[in-house]
């Protein structure tokens, strides 16, 4: 029996077999979306970074984040919590508007950010064919409290199901808007800066994918960036395909991209860890009873 430390989460968890699906890159750029939308906490960003010289970098810190939380060890978690507390302790930003100084590590801020991200993952990765059942979003949901704390939320005040999820974004939806900040955001992901050589590829790649993370938006958020979307149903068909193309792509090929943070696990914790999407299918069909089986 392997007893080494599996981390916060564990193989056993949605969070360990969902984040190793490659859907959860267009998930990353929904989410940054979603999190512009919120004027007090977009403003936390471009005012203390040089968004547009830096995104890929911001980018790639986020998703080492995630990896390392997700599949990282306990101790490697806490001190990337610990990292990320500590810089947004520092800093702060200005409301233009009144003139107002605030931190940008606001409990309203955070739970903002939190709830994107969290939302952003679970819908992506259902509608494009990701096998999860309404109680497995639940616990997926639920999970993610423990990253909340990581950043300085209490757990208690942060949505532990999906219904919450969505009664929170119900709540917080009068104070999104579209200001400045949140355009510049659209402009960079809709065109982002590349090295000469590599604009070919996007033209080719980057532009459909962001075009399909900002298609997958809830409705209220197109009618705040003011360009309608297909309907739902071909969002659905679009990130599916997508899902099946990006899936055929053998998970070690993927899996070496720097950081490596699914192959250190597997390493860590033996073969049986490897994230895989038939452990939640088959768990369905057991919790189901043998009936479903039958169908």
């Amino acid at each position: 029996m392997n007893d080494a430390d599996p981390g916060l989460f564990g193989p056993r968890s949605v969070t360990w077999q969902m984040h190793g699906d490659p859907m959860m890159w267009i998930a990353g750029i929904r989410a940054l979306y979603l999190q512009a939308l919120h004027p007090r906490a977009v403003r936390g960003v471009t005012q203390n970074s040089d968004f547009r010289r830096d995104a890929w970098g911001r980018l790639l810190r986020t998703a080492s984040f995630v990896g390392t939380i997700t599949y990282g060890t306990t101790a490697a978690a806490e001190q990337a919590g610990a990292r990320v507390r500590k810089i947004h302790r520092t800093l702060k930003a200005t409301d233009p508007a009144t003139g107002e100084t605030y931190g940008i590590d606001e409990p309203a801020l955070l739970l903002w950010v939190h709830c994107a991200e969290v939302d952003s993952y679970l819908q992506v990765q259902r509608r494009s064919g990701f096998p999860l059942t309404d109680a497995q979003a639940d616990r997926y949901v639920d999970e993610h409290r423990a990253g909340a704390r990581l950043v300085g939320l209490d757990p208690a005040q942060v949505p532990a199901t999906a219904a919450a999820l969505a009664a929170y974004f119900e709540r917080v939806r009068p104070e999104l808007a579209l200001g400045p900040e949140a355009a510049d955001v659209d402009d960079f992901l809709r065109n982002p800066p590349v090295h000469p050589l590599l604009r070919p590829a996007r033209a080719l790649v980057w532009r459909r994918v962001a075009a399909l993370a900002y298609q997958s938006l809830p409705p209220y958020a197109h009618a705040l960036y003011g360009r309608p979307a297909p309907p739902p149903a071909t969002v659905d068909r679009r990130l599916r395909a997508t899902g099946a193309v990006l899936r055929a792509i053998p998970d070690r090929l993927r899996w070496q991209l720097p950081p490596g943070h699914i192959l250190k696990a597997m390493a860590r914790l033996g073969p049986g860890s490897r994230p895989a999407a038939y452990r939640l299918r088959r768990e369905a069909a057991i919790l189901d009873g043998p009936g479903r089986a039958q169908r």
